[in-house]
């Protein structure tokens, strides 16, 4: 998938909408024999694991649980790179979620990769029982407490939030260290994070002409601080073909006629991302409403245009 240009070749994804009345288990089926059939490189799901006011309200339920809808689609796709844009690492034991991760990646024979992200939802954090203020500090603990369990078969970890001595791992991530992190978050903090841990810095629905005149700058300045290589770029963008032209100054990337969100995807491509996402969804009343065929019909016409 993607227009030949300058360099290695760019992998263009696509999110499956793992929410709302219309994802029923057939539905997600069709959606992965969409995205492998039109070409694409890889599929991601959504993250929320309590259906509290906050999160309904962005995305109606029911929500399926990343980790287990992934597995499932592992068993239905032989080809497409499967992945979470993004998993809200507060909300999970990292000794769980190190075994979940290295399972679905052993299972889907090395086609994981494992977008990271701090999370929004104040009321969803008491409902799992994480402090929001401390997310941040929580979520590097727990990517350094990934990080160790993959590393060896037995592992030892102390840190303020957990601890653990003399751990087995196995099965741990299939053929190489770990599947690839991408951090998400458009921030500062995003970007440092991204610097530290990830493979990849992962920013979400960003504004067109945003990434090339602030984010992209503010991460190798992360990187420079930090004296550390500048992670891979891999964005979620929006996919919103519209019949009418857009302004620059009034749509985020991938937003407007075919013609604009191909030239985003080629501006992307010249900016070194080694990936894109595009991403369906608009606001919780168009998920609550829209059939996912006609959504997955968007898709398709879009493969076909993005590749001419």
């Amino acid at each position: 998938m993607g227009r030949p240009g300058r360099g290695l070749r760019m992998k263009v994804g696509v999110t499956v909408p793992n929410f709302g009345p219309a994802a029923t288990a057939d539905s997600l089926r069709a959606w992965a024999a969409v995205v492998e059939d039109a070409g694409f490189d890889f599929l991601m799901v959504g993250d929320h694991v309590a259906a509290t006011p906050d999160v309904t309200a962005a995305y109606p339920g029911p929500f399926w649980e990343p980790l287990t809808l992934l597995g499932y689609l592992a068993g239905v796709t032989r080809r497409v790179e499967l992945g979470t844009t993004v998993l809200v690492v507060p909300y999970r034991d990292p000794l769980l979620t190190a075994r979940s991760l290295a399972g679905l990646d052993q299972l889907s024979d090395g086609r994981l990769v494992v977008g990271v992200g701090v999370g929004w939802a104040d009321e969803e954090f008491a409902a799992v029982g994480v402090d929001p203020r401390r997310r941040g500090e929580i979520t590097d603990e727990y990517l350094r407490a990934l990080l160790a369990l993959w590393s060896d078969d037995v592992v030892s970890f102390a840190g303020r939030h957990v601890a653990f001595t003399d751990v087995d791992t196995r099965p741990r991530p299939l053929r190489r260290p770990h599947p690839p992190l991408w951090v998400g978050g458009n921030g500062a903090a995003a970007r440092r994070r991204a610097v530290r841990f990830g493979d990849a810095w992962h920013p979400l629905r960003t504004p067109a002409g945003w990434l090339a005149a602030v984010g992209l700058p503010g991460l190798r300045a992360a990187a420079e601080e930090a004296g550390a290589p500048v992670p891979a770029l891999a964005p979620r963008v929006v996919l919103h073909p519209t019949a009418e032209l857009r302004p620059d100054d009034d749509r985020l990337t991938g937003e407007g006629r075919p013609d604009q969100i191909r030239a985003d995807l080629d501006a992307l491509r010249e900016l070194g991302a080694t990936h894109v996402l595009l991403d369906t969804h608009r606001d919780a009343a168009s998920a609550a409403r829209d059939d996912h065929a006609a959504l997955r019909a968007i898709v398709e016409d879009a493969a076909g245009w993005l590749a001419s």
